[in-house]
């Protein structure tokens, strides 16, 4: 995002409209992570909220130090991800399937996309939980391969390894499960 540095400089010295201008550039991208990791609409609408939250309280303990400024925002993404999947193994809940796509398709692609989110949700359960990381950071939150490597502390040659196994693996599952996938 051009002058993200300087957004975050004015928003430490407590300029909420440059704030503003970083939620509106993040919120989606934060809030794509937290669904692909959750599964759940609202409860990823919370926990995205949350992580602005986080994000402005702690703006100040925010130092650059080359690492992007996105890096450092889906790291509190991250930790909140996994305190909540935490809480909620201890606590099981009954989920609706909310079947929400990500995009502003028609109704008839929606219900299409849906059913391949579904289906691509299932397959994603047959991977490790850092491949799931991996995939949810890069094309959910739409992170390069060194900032996933910065939130994940790991080398950008691990999270490449990760994502290619991961969207392998998902491939075959597809595959088996009937459908037809190009090959890339």
């Amino acid at each position: 995002m051009p002058g993200e540095e300087s957004l975050v400089l004015e928003a430490r010295k407590g300029d909420l409209g440059a704030f503003a201008q970083v939620y509106e550039e993040y919120f989606d991208r934060v809030f794509r992570y937290a669904y692909a990791r959750i599964g759940n609409w609202a409860e990823a609408e919370d926990l995205a909220s949350e992580v602005f939250l986080k994000a402005l309280q702690g703006l100040d303990s925010y130092e650059p130090r080359g690492i992007p400024f996105s890096a450092w925002l889906f790291r509190i993404a991250h930790n909140l991800v996994v305190d909540h999947l935490r809480r909620k193994t201890r606590r099981p809940t009954e989920e609706l399937d909310e079947r929400m796509p990500l995009t502003d398709a028609s109704p008839d692609e929606q219900v299409a996309q849906t059913m391949t989110l579904a289906d691509v949700r299932k397959a994603m359960g047959t991977i490790t939980e850092q491949q799931r990381k991996v995939i949810a950071l890069r094309f959910a939150g739409g992170l390069s391969i060194a900032e996933t490597a910065q939130v994940m502390g790991k080398k950008e040659g691990a999270i490449k390894a990760l994502q290619h196994s991961a969207i392998q693996a998902v491939r075959r599952r597809l595959e088996n499960d009937g459908y037809k996938l190009d090959q890339p």
